[in-house]
């Protein structure tokens, strides 16, 4: 079923603001923390210290109404820069990948920073910044074998 959810950055604080939220909104992760140490080995992926592989690769909380709020650190060993303005992004999840396609297409249109959807280790992912300068990020997350 597709979704909404907002997707925070954070640097390197994530899993504290994200105790904190747990509190405040007196709910449970979605699912368990995701470590920047649990990613795949990838082709021209940095050396992680110890410090940045046990930051937070991935978290989930659902909030009111429905809504899930989510989460990564930004980590500058891996050339990223925590700025203004792409600290937060609306995550779509919708149903299927010609609809991610679709979306991206319409949004990215005179939009900048995109990176196309495509398959990723955890599934099928994409992002841009629209003509507005609003952050989107498509994703549609792999579904568990029945085997």
């Amino acid at each position: 079923m597709a979704q909404v959810s907002i997707y925070f950055n954070f640097e390197g604080n994530a899993e504290e603001a994200f105790n904190f939220y747990k509190k405040v909104f007196k709910t449970e992760y979605s699912t368990p923390i995701m470590r920047m140490k649990d990613i795949p080995a990838q082709p021209g992926m940095p050396e992680l210290s110890e410090a940045d592989q046990n930051k937070v690769m991935h978290v989930a909380l659902p909030i009111l109404g429905g809504t899930e709020i989510m989460a990564t650190d930004v980590l500058e060993s891996m050339g990223h820069k925590l700025i203004e303005g792409n600290n937060i992004s609306i995550s779509i999840n919708p149903d299927t990948k010609e609809e991610a396609d679709r979306l991206y297409q319409e949004l990215s249109q005179s939009g900048s920073e995109g990176v196309a959807p495509h398959d990723e280790f955890w599934g099928y992912w994409g992002t841009c910044r629209d003509q507005f300068g609003i952050r989107w990020m498509f994703n549609i997350a792999n579904q568990p074998n029945n085997n």
